[in-house]
């Protein structure tokens, strides 16, 4: 962020970040509390994690308030608007990982009162990847680093190969074994949940470099080489 002489808008930018993190931190935990309650087939973590949801919907409102306000009061310019609108998207990709730790919990609850299909492997290791290119992502737009955040890009393949290779795994369950396909369905979703949190870890991760160069780099195959820039 651009040094200020005014004080205050100074320390309201960085009010925002810390929010920021402090909503990433709780969504990061949502996440490794939600696959827990999975694999320890621990309901009653799951329904915590479904409770504490509220205290991320309390911070995302909290944190679009605060994004608004400075946009009122200061009208920023270049790049301290930049950022601001680059909190705003990103509060709500977090506000939507938490939706997902919500949703990988409900799904939870249900498997954990029926026989389990298949010891949980490759979900604990996407979920760990995911969870990761979330901290990541926010560590770059911490450090205004857009090669860790082109990295987190990067490394949303990983989940997807995860994704497919689970799959594959639970369709030959199904066509074996058409009694489990209830079950199956259920940690397909799981799956799915977990690469839509890659997805928006990758946005994160897409906005940042927006934040540090100007540049969109969303949907960047269909755009001119390099991506779109701000004039």
């Amino acid at each position: 962020m651009t040094l200020h002489t005014d004080r205050h808008f100074e320390d309201e930018l960085q009010s925002l970040q810390e929010l920021l993190l402090r909503m990433g931190g709780l969504v990061e935990r949502q996440i490794a509390h939600a696959i827990e309650s999975l694999v320890e087939r621990d309901s009653e973590l799951a329904r915590e994690v479904i409770a504490r949801d509220r205290e991320v919907n309390r911070l995302d409102i909290l944190i679009d308030e605060e994004c608004l306000k400075v946009i009122a009061l200061h009208q920023p310019a270049a790049g301290d608007l930049r950022f601001v609108t680059t909190a705003l998207k990103v509060n709500t990709d977090l506000e939507r990982i938490g939706d997902m730790a919500v949703n990988i919990c409900e799904r939870a609850l249900e498997l954990n009162d029926e026989p389990m299909l298949k010891p949980y492997i490759d979900v604990p290791n996407m979920a760990k990847e995911a969870q990761q290119m979330v901290r990541t992502s926010l560590d770059a737009l911490v450090r205004r680093d857009t090669a860790l955040a082109r990295r987190v890009i990067e490394q949303d393949d990983v989940v997807d190969g995860y994704a497919h290779q689970l799959y594959r795994e639970l369709l030959s369950f199904m066509v074996e074994e058409p009694k489990t396909i209830s079950r199956a369905t259920r940690i397909l979703l799981v799956s799915k949940y977990l690469e839509r949190i890659a997805d928006h870890a990758t946005n994160i991760a897409e906005m940042v470099v927006f934040m540090v160069d100007g540049k969109m780099i969303r949907h960047a195959a269909s755009l001119p080489r390099g991506g779109a820039e701000l004039a």
